[in-house]
């Protein structure tokens, strides 16, 4: 037993039947050769046009070395998502583009981000912001908060690495912030939060919005609280979940943890994104129970836990997710339907 959840082992493979709970709530499930996790859920009837997009995150660029492994990763992510047959109705970018926020490292990401075929989304990363306070980063990708609506959905792109200034009371100067921010466990730093400037902007936004609209929310940061100690959190994820409570159908998709990990607080659906540059170990405590995690990735293999993935969003507005791992087998987030009546499970998708 692990978790108090059942598994078998197969083949070296550790396969998990089932996680049940509520209808409505979550199955969980391991298999094969491709690993899916599957999240049965209730709503009704589907009336979108189904449409995928792809992403990349946190590539955590150094300038300088044009042969430097980061960067030779997010090309390959770049390589993969053009490839993608059909092509994606869009590239989203999940924070973390620099390492130090320095100006040659966003423009060295600007251009090779350049090449992706399809439109591309960006959202902030600490990693983009604490030098400069964002001034680079907004000057080559425009504003850091935004929303759009595509196919029936509606799209909000947060900045949620905004934090208390402890800066400017020690003089410390930019780089020194910066480096003080890159730190996964900062002793002298402060939690993320959206903000409450931010917060009074997404229920403005949302109030144009109907409850039955489908939802996806980007934020850098989980919207949730994970791990403080590696700042895998958001102080005021509480007030942003009340915000998003009152409609159907609600999905966040985060980066900076740099693993698979996907949590369900009630109506709203969190997934993490895997990085291009490195893979983040799971923390001792938090980690949700609905996460599948990744084994331990080996240290001689540059790729191993990295890589990137699509989002394949379903006539219902909820979403199918599939980890695009370069050197592991691909894994795959579910959603069934569940009827909230009788409790029979629609077909979700064969892969």
């Amino acid at each position: 037993m692990n978790n108090g959840f059942p598994q078998k082992t197969t083949g070296g493979i550790k396969r998990r039947d089932f996680l049940r709970m509520a209808a409505g709530t979550a199955v969980a499930t391991i298999s094969g050769v491709i690993t899916p996790l599957v999240i049965k859920v209730a709503h009704g009837k589907g009336k979108l046009e189904p449409f995928t997009f792809a992403y990349i995150s946190d590539a955590h660029l150094y300038a300088g070395n044009p042969n430097h492994r980061f960067v030779k990763a997010i090309k390959k992510a770049v390589a993969d998502v053009n490839s993608l047959n059909p092509q994606p109705d869009f590239v989203f970018f999940g924070g973390d583009l620099a390492q130090l926020g320095q100006p040659d490292e966003l423009e060295l990401g600007k251009g090779i981000l350049s090449d992706v075929k399809a439109k591309i989304h960006m959202m902030v990363g600490e990693h983009d912001w604490y030098f400069d306070m964002g001034r680079k980063w907004r000057e080559f990708f425009g504003k850091d908060v935004y929303s759009f609506d595509h196919k029936g959905v509606h799209f909000v792109v947060l900045n949620s690495v905004i934090v208390k200034d402890y800066w400017t009371a020690p003089n410390m100067t930019p780089m020194e912030r910066m480096k003080a921010m890159a730190q996964l466990d900062n002793p002298k730093g402060e939690a993320f939060t959206v903000g409450e400037e931010q917060r009074k902007w997404l229920k403005n936004d949302l109030s144009k919005i109907s409850k039955d609209t489908p939802l996806i929310i980007f934020s850098h940061s989980p919207l949730y609280k994970y791990y403080r100690p590696w700042n895998f959190w958001t102080d005021d994820a509480e007030q942003v979940q009340e915000i998003l409570f009152p409609f159907e159908k609600v999905t966040v998709i985060h980066g900076h943890t740099h693993q698979t990990v996907t949590n369900k607080i009630k109506n709203i659906t969190f997934h993490g994104l895997l990085s291009t540059a490195w893979p983040w170990p799971y923390p001792p405590q938090g980690i949700p129970k609905l996460t599948i995690q990744m084994d331990r990735a080996d240290p001689f293999n540059q790729f191993d836990g990295c890589g990137d993935g699509r989002v394949d969003i379903l006539s219902s507005g909820e979403v199918n997710k599939t980890y695009n791992f370069w050197d592991r087998n691909p894994m795959e987030v579910t959603f069934e339907r569940v009827s909230k009546e009788t409790g029979s499970e629609t077909p979700g998708p064969s892969y």
